[in-house]
């Protein structure tokens, strides 16, 4: 009997050696790097989607078997094991027996059965995510059935048994029973092979299109870099905080510390509050979580010391750079622990993009040269599948090729090694299995950034699938999985999502989720800026969970939960550098870049934010200015400036939650009115001082709660005013599972304004509770689906 099992020694070297050392001095050899990461190993792609479990035993001596009728005698020579691998974090196995035999009979209640393999007198090693295949022993049958004499965690457990014939899966979709009734479908062992195969590997060549043969698609209108002036207001607010969040979570050197102890440098002993997660097993994010925040705030708002400590952690980077271009904050051969090498690569990524686009010099050639590496790499084969959610490092490459220093290779690299063409076909097809059943890591908000990449790749090649892909996973998502108020429903946990689940206590609605909702949408917006819908999202994202998540200087939530408490499980601090903090400051201080569009013949107005802009029209630049106090007051007036007239054409956003048309005013006289959902055009020659004016119709909307915790006897429902998601918050004993005491019939009716304070409501002035934009809660009892006044 041939055992081909050839790494269990070097995988669990790595991991004993990896885990939890952050201060240990890591030293290879560029020479190992295949050898050192355990490349060129069978190993079996991570699945979340429930696998073969059997009923949890007392003691691991318990005895555990399945059997597989493979229909008629067949001659079998070879066995795969593919071990259930835990779909968290670094790579281990769940179930997997450490005695077991293997026998063959054509008796199901195998009576004189023929012993294919005996592993019972000595421990088998845990195989973590390898491939465990037996040959080189013939025997014939109709029943396989493995025992297991000793467990492993108390269950049997696999992602799938292959029974083979001539390298033949002969048991595949074969009836299987099992010595107890497991809590997963037994024959999960023999289904299908997954759409893309069951081992870690991707690598598709086919996949590649020349560059000379791409149709670049061009965007019809492009985010202004620069030139964007925010007043007074709830943005202004936001990105004033979030520098103070950014200024006071961590210091210069805890920030580098991970980038100078792979470079061998000297650093302090590590503090209590660095030892999570986030420190230790993410090495690197928590600079790439500064840099995306500061270096997109420091394109709108001067402060010398955030740009000083910006330029001073890429300072770092550069210092701690190895000579073939690798910047990353940890060794070559851990790129596959954890969620190193997608994760902490994006974080790394994104940081460097903005700080480049903020000024820093070294910030694109530093990214240059490390993906002129990476595109070469040897690890590339393996990098979807193995690195823990893969599918994560495709945006960083795709994000690169759109920078001043990008290459064909990054996208071509995305093709050959990262592209899934069955799971473009389903999305394309808006089959909701493709999102809440997705074949591989878990399903989980962070889809969205191998989706985003789809329209990346579409603007460089104009390769129509890519898009098709993208408009799919965008229905899907807004019909299937986006709650009230616009927080993604679908989350990372052990839970799967299905379709309409909406739930309300579950792990849900992950600020990571909606901040890469906003920037997928607007991508689609740049593409097709006259259809409103995708700034409607933005906004959304913008008011109901990015400013909501915001904890005044302190920090960023990390959900946006919609029921009882923001704080989901007392989730606390909000300054760890979690995932949610990282995304939220990138996006807050991205926020000017969403008010305003440009295109070549003029300006699109998409949000309603203080502010004044600058862009090109006829020979000079014309500057407008919009004063408002949106949402508080829903007025707005933009006034131009400009040294000679110039014509252009300024496109109005009249949003799908208008109550009813806006009326358009230019220096006092109505000139056009626009339908809700749409953007009306002002196209004239224009002079200094003329002034636009109108006002953005209110009114509150209703949505009944259709989700999986559904009461048995009340209905929930949530409230809207504008493009603000309300809660309803006791703001005397702090009661929870809060009640209406109006029918919904009336509720809209009963809303008396509260005396200064703006946009808050009690009912027929009942003073226990007030309706409040949800973005104002934070230590409050609340709820955005308060439970009907009258019972079903």
């Amino acid at each position: 009997m041939k055992y081909l099992n050839r790494y269990c020694s070097m995988t669990l070297a790595v991991l004993a050696t990896g885990l939890l050392q952050i201060n240990a001095q890591v030293k290879y050899a560029s020479k190992d790097e295949r050898k050192d990461a355990g490349m060129g190993v069978e190993r079996v792609a991570r699945f979340f989607i429930p696998s073969y479990e059997s009923k949890a035993a007392k003691t691991d001596d318990e005895v555990r078997w399945i059997q597989i009728d493979l229909g008629a005698r067949k001659k079998i020579d070879g066995v795969k094991l593919l071990p259930k691998v835990v779909p968290w974090g670094y790579v281990q196995s769940e179930g997997f027996p450490s005695r077991f035999k293997m026998e063959v009979c054509d008796d199901p209640d195998f009576k004189n059965p023929v012993m294919y393999l005996d592993q019972t007198r000595e421990d088998f090693g845990n195989p973590f995510d390898e491939v465990c295949t037996f040959s080189g022993k013939e025997v014939s049958g109709r029943y396989f059935r493995l025992t297991a004499v000793h467990l492993r965690q108390q269950k049997l457990s696999f992602t799938k048994v292959m029974v083979l014939s001539d390298g033949i899966d002969i048991a595949e979709n074969c009836k299987v029973s099992d010595s107890e009734s497991g809590k997963s479908g037994v024959n999960l062992l023999t289904r299908p092979p997954r759409p893309q195969g069951e081992y870690v590997v991707t690598d598709n060549p086919g996949n590649v299109i020349p560059s000379s043969e791409w149709k670049p698609a061009v965007y019809k209108a492009s985010t202004p870099r620069g030139g964007v002036e925010i007043g007074d207001g709830l943005f202004r607010k936001t990105m004033e905080n979030n520098i103070s969040y950014l200024m006071s979570s961590f210091s210069l050197d805890e920030l580098v510390r991970n980038f100078r102890v792979k470079a061998g440098k000297p650093v302090q002993p590590l503090e209590e509050r660095l030892n999570n997660f986030w420190f230790v097993d993410l090495p690197g994010q928590e600079a790439g979580r500064f840099l995306m925040g500061a270096g997109n705030t420091l394109r709108w708002i001067e402060n010398t010391e955030l740009r000083n400590r910006m330029n001073q952690i890429v300072d770092v980077i550069d210092e701690c750079k190895e000579p073939d271009g690798y910047i990353m904050a940890y060794p070559k051969y851990r790129i596959f622990s954890g969620e190193y090498g997608a994760y902490t690569r994006s974080w790394v990524t994104h940081g460097l993009i903005e700080a480049g686009y903020a000024g820093n010099e070294k910030a694109f050639p530093l990214l240059r040269n490390f993906y002129d590496w990476f595109n070469n790499s040897c690890y590339l084969p393996e990098m979807l599948r193995r690195a823990g959610q893969g599918s994560q490092g495709i945006i960083p490459s795709t994000r690169m090729y759109f920078t001043p220093v990008g290459k064909p290779a990054d996208i071509q690299v995305v093709q050959r090694y990262f592209q899934e063409n069955y799971w473009m076909k389903q999305l394309a097809e808006r089959d909701p299995k493709a999102v809440w059943l997705y074949p591989y890591d878990r399903p989980h908000n962070y889809l969205l950034t191998a989706i985003e990449p789809y329209l990346d790749l579409y603007r460089a090649t104009g390769e129509k699938k890519y898009l098709d892909a993208a408009s799919g996973a965008w229905d899907l998502y807004h019909e299937n999985w986006e709650h009230v108020g616009g927080s993604i429903a679908i989350c990372e946990g052990t839970d799967l999502h299905p379709p309409k689940s909406y739930y309300l206590h579950r792990n849900t609605g992950e600020l990571c989720g909606s901040v890469f909702w906003a920037f997928l949408n607007q991508r689609f917006h740049l593409l097709n800026p006259e259809q409103e819908k995708y700034v409607t999202e933005i906004e959304k994202s913008i008011y109901n969970n990015l400013m909501a998540n915001q904890v005044g200087e302190k920090g960023i939530r990390y959900h946006a939960v919609l029921d009882n408490h923001k704080d989901l499980n007392n989730r606390v601090p909000f300054s760890m550098s979690t995932c949610c903090e990282g995304q939220g400051t990138r996006m807050m201080g991205a926020l000017p870049e969403f008010i305003y569009s440009i295109a070549d013949d003029g300006i699109y107005i998409d949000l309603f934010a203080a502010s004044t802009v600058k862009y090109p029209a006829g020979k000079g630049i014309m500057t407008l200015k919009m004063v408002t106090k949106f949402p508080y007051d829903p007025k707005v007036q933009l006034i131009v400036s400009l040294n000679e007239p110039a014509s252009s054409k300024i496109r109005i956003r009249v949003p799908s939650w208008a109550a009813k048309n806006i009326n358009i005013s230019v220096n006092g006289k109505n000139v056009i009115s626009g339908k809700p959902g749409t953007y009306v055009t002002l196209s004239r020659l224009w002079n200094n001082n003329d002034e636009i004016s109108f006002t953005v119709p209110m009114s509150f909307r209703m949505t009944k709660y259709i989700g999986e915790e559904q009461d048995l006897v009340f209905d929930r429902y949530a409230l809207e005013y504008g493009p603000l998601l309300m809660a309803y918050v006791s703001l005397k004993d702090q009661k929870e599972n809060i009640l209406l005491p109006v029918s919904p019939a009336r509720l809209i009716n009963s809303l008396r304004p509260v005396a200064g304070k703006p946009l808050h409501f009690s009912i027929d002035g009942n003073g226990d509770f007030e309706y409040m934009p949800y973005l104002e809660v934070q230590e409050e009892t609340f709820s955005c689906y308060p439970f009907a006044g009258l019972k079903k």
